[in-house]
């Protein structure tokens, strides 16, 4: 089904066609008509479906621009998530001139957040915990809002978001448009639909596991203390370039990462009791490849831009099937062959039976490597990433990174990765072989006419 086929505004229609959207996702083509009829719409779809879009373009095919006041809100689980989503939403509404988004987060500094919100905005993307916070100090006026997006609702219900939601909603118009996304449907997500929907639509995309792309292999061990020399022996085998290791704990999370670690491999954590800064460090790291293995939890990953892995590693079963199905997905994409390993002891027998009905056959068990492995060398990523202590705020520009470390010529585009500059602090992947040459240039030379210190980290 076409996006033209839909009343959506000129403007909309004509940034789909130039970004290259035609056809509609299935979680679109089920979800958008009734968006834009004005239903609210429960969607439970996996990540990765297409359901941004879909509700992105429902609030903005509704916004009046001339309205310079918060029309729409979006409740994200992370502050990852949604700023991901608010850049989706810019990137959508490219052609209408002067709306306004605006994202209100926790783990960064609230003065900025405050500045922005004397301008206004006409979209507010945030997490609970900050946007609440914003509206009991009375810096937000919800009494024009006309719609209301819970997005990874299962996840901030997880969270311990619940009351912060309640609060938020109470203080929203009644006639508001309330449509609500979700990758798995536990019973709490029924009883938050009857207290903040009228009447919603269910709409559901089965999550379904691609056999042709991706490669599941299982192994039952005795116990729990198997599992790291398992997952050390799998990695020396398979030696992937990129892969997220899925825990279910914060504390089993970073415990696996400092494991890996000691063990020489190129790992980090990735779990809520980080700082923000030290999560953003280890996604760029991890994004750009100068670290190749990401242990994290289901919390912690869902809604990051973390695609065509190498390989998916469940060091723990996944509560639930669909979660099982969401984790392994993020291999196997853009056509490459993806591989998933899961391991599971006695007490997740329940858990193996439930997936053998989402599969539709019967998991066979399969041996671990031989310990002739345990010889190999752990993959060394051919990245490493360089920090500087300048972003947007000082005007800097990727262009401006990558010509200074090209300048002399004894550094070429091609020894040069991924460049990400945010508001106080810039990221430039070089090749291992490179990083001293590099730190050398960009701490004696100058970037906008001032000099900037860089450090690399590891």
């Amino acid at each position: 089904m076409a996006f033209a086929s839909l009343s959506l505004k000129p403007q909309l229609l004509s940034t789909l066609d130039s970004i290259g959207f035609a056809a509609m996702t299935p979680i679109q083509a089920a979800s958008l008509p009734l968006i834009l009829a004005g239903k609210d719409v429960i969607a439970q779809g996996k990540t990765g479906s297409g359901k941004t879009a879909a509700f992105g373009l429902g609030l903005l095919d509704k916004l009046d621009v001339k309205r310079f006041r918060i029309q729409s809100l979006v409740l994200c689980p992370t502050r990852e998530l949604a700023d991901q989503v608010a850049k989706e939403i810019r990137t959508l509404a490219r052609g209408i001139h002067n709306i306004k988004v605006l994202t209100l987060c926790g783990g960064v500094p609230v003065g900025p957040q405050i500045g922005s919100l004397e301008h206004g905005a006409h979209i507010i993307v945030g997490t609970p915990g900050r946007v609440l916070d914003h509206l009991e100090q009375g810096r937000l006026d919800f009494s024009g809002l006309t719609t209301l997006v819970l997005d990874e609702a299962d996840r901030m219900l997880e969270m311990g978001f619940t009351q912060a939601m309640d609060s938020i909603v109470a203080q929203t118009p009644a006639n508001r448009q309330t449509l609500l996304f979700s990758a798995t449907f536990p019973e709490q997500i029924n009883a938050m639909a009857q207290r903040m929907m009228r009447s919603p639509e269910m709409i559901k995309v089965e999550a379904t596991h691609d056999s042709q792309s991706i490669a599941q292999h299982f192994f039952h061990l005795e116990d729990k203390s198997q599992k790291l020399r398992a997952l050390q022996l799998l990695l020396l085998k398979f030696q992937p370039e990129s892969a997220v290791v899925f825990c279910n704990t914060k504390r089993e999370t970073q415990a696996v990462a400092d494991e890996l670690a000691a063990l020489g491999f190129s790992a980090l954590a990735l779990h809520g009791d980080q700082e923000q800064r030290e999560r953003d460090r280890t996604l760029v790291q991890f994004a750009n490849k100068s670290i190749n293995i990401l242990v994290a939890t289901d919390v912690a990953a869902r809604g990051l831009d973390i695609d065509n892995l190498d390989a998916v590693f469940n060091f723990e079963m996944a509560y639930d099937r669909e979660v099982h199905i969401h984790r392994i997905g993020r291999t196997g994409r853009a056509g490459s062959q993806g591989e998933a390993f899961s391991f599971y002891t006695g007490k997740d027998s329940f858990k193996i039976a439930a997936l053998e009905e989402v599969l539709g056959y019967e998991i066979q068990d399969e041996e671990l490597p031989g310990e002739q492995y345990l010889q190999a060398m752990p993959y060394r990523p051919v990245m490493t990433t360089l920090v500087i202590d300048g972003g947007k705020k000082q005007k800097l520009r990727p262009g401006d990174i990558l010509g200074a470390l090209t300048a002399d010529k004894s550094m070429t585009g091609d020894d040069i990765g991924k460049i990400k500059i945010t508001d106080i602090r810039s990221f430039v992947a070089v090749k291992r072989q490179c990083g001293k040459k590099a730190l050398t240039i960009l701490n004696k030379g100058k970037l906008k006419g001032r000099q900037f210190r860089a450090f690399a980290v590891y």
